[in-house]
């Protein structure tokens, strides 16, 4: 047998990236050579990090999955520890964010959020937009548009909508997560390999390159919120993002400002530290509650009774795991200069019923009222009609100052056992398995069709809360749970659930529920337990084949 030596040839391809979702009006003004050159860029620096931060999710949930509690980390206690360094803090247009819209990039949304009087519109491709191939790229239209004061609207009813507002609101787009594809645009590296783009590149890519220089020259800047971030490793990945961007560009160092969802059980264990790695960059955090508890039930899931939420409706803000979390959420963010910004209530108002949207009223300045009073300096609503309410009780603690970054929280003493304190002593109901079974299946029906955000049972739902849903219906199941009455939780109980709820929904040609249903069993009676149901959904249902 002979033995070669001596190095080994390979054929070195040049990166590039391949567009093949379909191209409809207006997709060359977004998908421009120059834009595609700047996301190849991004991938072939980042893209390989990207995948090795993923992986060491997974080593993360599988840790915690067999008995190793998070725990404050040991090598990074010397940043904790250095009371010196401050974050870069508000940007221009982010001094004052005391409400704020959520909502999806569509034209019609997108000018109704701009004429709403918020402070500041989070605009939405992630978990309020269904991620369509015509989403992801009209979306991105439509804040080109906006950003250049040149949208309009007119619906197939032949309503017209303009943006008539003399003050909108500093726009802070939100890009997809680290761990959400874009099938629709393939990335070949030097190797020749070709793999889906990542999401978030591509959202925070082409957003940014054709927006930066016209949102500085609006007053304003390129600002982001970053999602479902799990480690402070992955916030240096998306500072490094950010370095390369202004210095491809040419804008100056820290001009992108970022506020980062805690909505990740590890997150709230590394707070200080990806404020540490952001500090050039960022704003802020936030308190993203709705994926914060989808993160409690993913990662404790199989970990015994004792970790086992009831109805989701009981799992309010003010149980002790929520509790402790967004306390210590607001004294880390103060101490550094920081904004904490509060959550969103699922309430929403109903204007052909007084009496459901006197109750969103009630409940929302409620939580508002919290909020304001444990020293959040703004906080979110899904609803123009809530905006004022939810100012009232920002402006009576805050008064004429813009923010309460000066109150400091030494009184607050979070340890590790309280982010995981789960106890809150209330039942699973039939009501509450028939209701998770009944939103699972109508949102992912929605988000089929290409809706993000779904007002369901006079709640606003979006992929976070479905993931509660879903979530509790696989833990009931392999937890061996009972309802109030003694019924247990198994999957033909589930089963015989799915087909009410099939029965009860208004069925039209062209719904998307017989999917919808199979996704449901999918990701919540299977053995495995799918990180995301969006991921399986989206290959599987989103997908243009070229």
């Amino acid at each position: 047998m002979r033995t070669r030596t001596g190095p080994i040839l390979t054929q070195a391809h040049e990166p590039s990236i391949e567009v093949s979702g379909r191209l409809g009006p207006r997709y060359d003004e977004i998908l421009t050579p120059e834009a595609l050159a700047f996301l190849t860029e991004l991938h072939h620096r980042f893209g390989a990090r990207r995948h090795d931060r993923l992986a060491d999710r997974m080593r993360r949930r599988f840790e915690i999955g067999n008995g190793h509690d998070p725990q404050f980390r040991d090598d990074t206690r010397h940043i904790r520890e250095d009371d010196e360094w401050k974050v870069a803090g508000a940007g221009p247009g982010l001094e004052d964010r005391r409400v704020e819209i959520t909502g999806p990039t569509d034209p019609k949304m997108t000018i109704n959020a701009l004429n709403s009087g918020a402070k500041v519109w989070l605009a939405d491709q992630e978990d309020a937009t269904s991620p369509t191939w015509r989403n992801v790229i009209e979306g991105q239209l439509s804040l080109r548009d906006a950003i250049r004061g040149e949208l309009s609207f007119t619906s197939p009813e032949g309503k017209r909508y303009e943006v008539t507002a003399t003050e909108t609101p500093t726009i802070v787009m939100r890009p997809r997560g680290w761990h959400l594809p874009e099938q629709h645009i393939g990335f070949t590296d030097r190797a020749g390999r070709t793999m889906a783009a990542s999401g978030s590149l591509v959202d925070f890519g082409l957003y940014f390159f054709h927006n930066a220089r016209q949102l500085i020259a609006n007053g304003r800047g390129p600002y982001f919120y970053i999602a479902k971030l799990e480690s402070s490793e992955e916030a240096k990945l998306w500072d490094d993002v950010f370095t390369f961007s202004e210095r491809y560009i040419g804008i100056p160092h820290g001009t992108i400002r970022a506020t980062v969802l805690i909505e990740t059980l590890p997150a709230a264990f590394e707070m200080e530290e990806i404020l540490f790695e952001l500090r050039d960059h960022c704003a802020g955090l936030n308190a993203g509650r709705w994926d914060y508890i989808f993160s409690i039930i993913k990662n404790y899931r199989g970990r015994g009774a004792r970790f086992v939420l009831p109805d989701r409706s009981e799992v309010t803000m003010t149980v002790p795991f929520m509790r402790a979390y967004t306390e210590l959420l607001v004294k880390t963010c103060h101490k550094r200069g920081a904004f904490a910004i509060g959550g969103m209530s699922a309430f929403i108002p109903n204007r052909r019923d007084p009496e459901v949207t006197q109750r969103a009223f009630e409940k929302v300045a409620a939580d508002k009222k919290r909020e304001a009073g444990d020293g959040f300096d703004g906080t979110w609503v899904a609803h123009p009609d809530l905006i004022p309410v939810a100012r009232a009780e920002f402006d009576a603690v805050l008064g004429e100052r813009p923010n309460q970054l000066d109150r400091q929280r030494p009184e607050v003493e979070v340890g590790a056992a309280d982010l995981i304190d789960v106890h809150i002593g209330r039942p699973i109901t039939a009501a509450g398995v028939h209701g998770n079974v009944s939103v699972g299946i109508r949102y992912v029906e929605a988000w089929l069709r290409g809706l993000g955000a779904v007002a369901i049972d006079n709640l606003m739902e979006d992929a976070a809360t479905a993931e509660i849903s879903r979530s509790q219906v696989w833990q009931w199941i392999h937890q061996d749970r009972t309802t109030e009455d003694g019924t247990p939780i198994t999957r033909e109980y589930v089963e015989g659930l799915i087909a009410q709820v099939l029965s009860e929904v208004d069925r039209r040609d062209g719904d998307r529920f017989d999917d919808a249903a199979a996704v449901f069993r999918d990701v919540a009676l299977g053995n495995d337990f799918p990180a995301f149901l969006t991921l399986s959904a989206y290959s599987r249902h989103l997908t243009e084949t070229p």
